[in-house]
């Protein structure tokens, strides 16, 4: 009989691209690769072409699912499985049908939620979900100080993404020449990139209107300029980024659209061909484009939100541009009451472009340096496995499981 932790996982599919699926990857990687714990995921998120379980290996098994799972399907696995820890992640929203029942979890196996939440003003309303797990583990400052503030019984781990460096790293300059060689329309132009799903808050629409204007500056020249935008520009999420680059008059290479997925050996390449990469949105849990732009040694403009404000300074030196909010809206929904959404000004977003453009080359190339070492001291990749494996131990060790079930009760005092 197998002595391995074994742990139920929910989330995006972890094999997808998104961040949420690339994160739990790298995490049930390191727990795998530990030797000590054996994986059950169920991995949702989108429509899939079938339901048959996966086997990844010997020690990780995926079953897709619509959404994130149902009641009877996580009831009845955790009965089969009988796993020693229940890991889930993704913002709060998508599991409120889970705490729902978490009794009925807990009584046997302890609950560790790795959580995402994008700004102030700490969620009160997300009181009674961070106190329905064993452990929060929180992916940024910004929801590390929001969970202890909110909940601050819970117990809290903070332990931000990361991504592998030996991929995201700065390349030979043959690579970025053959790259070169097979985009022609980007030979001897200066390069911003942009990362990201074409959805509301991410500010697609915002960024190929203000770059529009960006160009039309005299000191700009417009035909040795491009923003490169690896994402969907038909999103249904998003807005047509294609007729909106057409309606601007963009159709000479200004804006190229990479819409394909690509292996993270080939996005790195594309990081490397960037002067810089920008991300304006106007919430983000973390952002992991940027971190990636900075493991690649090329600097960022990025507002000053979220996980983005904490990856381009260390509150000391700075590894690209922060542009800080010119409003902080409270917007809102039934399910989400309260939220800052934070705006900058197209005027603070063309300075910040200038300032980049107008730098000499040995001065990103110093930025994109600072901000590599920025990345191996406080988002190491290896640290990143190292501390879930350490993390996951721990909580097993603390909580139990089943027969051995610790330090949970299904009732608390009230003072009256």
């Amino acid at each position: 009989m197998s002595n391995k932790i074994k742990v139920l996982t929910l989330g995006d599919h972890p094999l997808l691209p998104s961040g949420v699926g690339t994160q739990t990857k790298y995490m049930i990687e390191a727990l795998v690769d530990s030797g000590k714990f054996d994986i059950f995921s169920l991995g949702g998120a989108i429509k899939h072409p079938n339901y048959n379980l996966m086997k990844v290996n010997e020690n990780w098994s995926v079953l897709p699912v619509d959404g994130y799972g149902d009641k009877i399907k996580v009831l009845s696995i955790i009965r089969e499985y009988k796993p020693d820890v229940v890991w889930f992640m993704t913002d709060p929203r998508y599991y409120e049908w889970l705490w729902a029942f978490d009794d009925d979890i807990r009584q046997n196996v302890p609950m560790v939620y790795y959580h995402v939440w994008d700004n102030y003003p700490p969620p009160k309303y997300n009181q009674k979900f961070y106190e329905s797990n064993d452990t929060v583990v929180t992916i940024s400052k910004v929801t590390s100080d929001i969970v202890q503030t909110v909940a601050p019984e819970v117990n809290e781990v903070y332990l931000p993404h990361a991504v592998p460096m030996n991929i995201f790293k700065k390349v030979d300059q043959d690579v970025i020449n053959q790259v070169l060689e097979n985009n022609p329309d980007l030979n001897d132009r200066f390069i911003f990139f942009w990362n990201n799903r074409n959805a509301r808050r991410k500010q697609s629409g915002t960024l190929i209107t203000w770059f529009s204007e960006f160009l039309e500056q005299d000191h700009v020249d417009s035909k040795k300029v491009s923003l490169i935008m690896h994402t969907d520009p038909s999103d249904q999420h998003g807005q047509p980024l294609e007729y909106l680059a057409e309606s601007l008059g963009m159709v000479n290479s200004e804006i190229i659209f990479s819409k394909q997925k690509m292996p993270p050996e080939e996005l790195s390449k594309l990081y490397n061909v960037a002067d810089c990469t920008i991300n304006i949105a106007d919430a983000e849990g973390f952002g992991l484009a940027t971190l990636e732009s900075l493991s690649c040694e090329t600097p960022i403009i990025v507002s000053m939100t979220g996980g983005l404000q904490e990856q381009v300074t260390d509150g000391e030196q700075w590894f690209g541009i922060g542009i800080e909010p010119a409003s902080k809206a409270i917007i809102g929904s039934q399910q989400v009451p309260y939220i800052f959404e934070d705006r900058i000004s197209k005027q603070d977003f063309l300075d910040a472009m200038n300032k980049m453009y107008s730098m000499s080359k040995t001065e990103r190339q110093n930025l994109g340096r600072k901000g590599r070492e920025h990345v191996m001291k406080n988002y190491n990749f290896k640290d990143y496995g190292d501390r879930w494996v350490a993390l996951m131990q721990e909580i097993h060790e603390k909580y139990g499981s089943w027969e051995n079930r610790k330090e949970y009760k299904p009732w608390r005092m009230i003072e009256l």
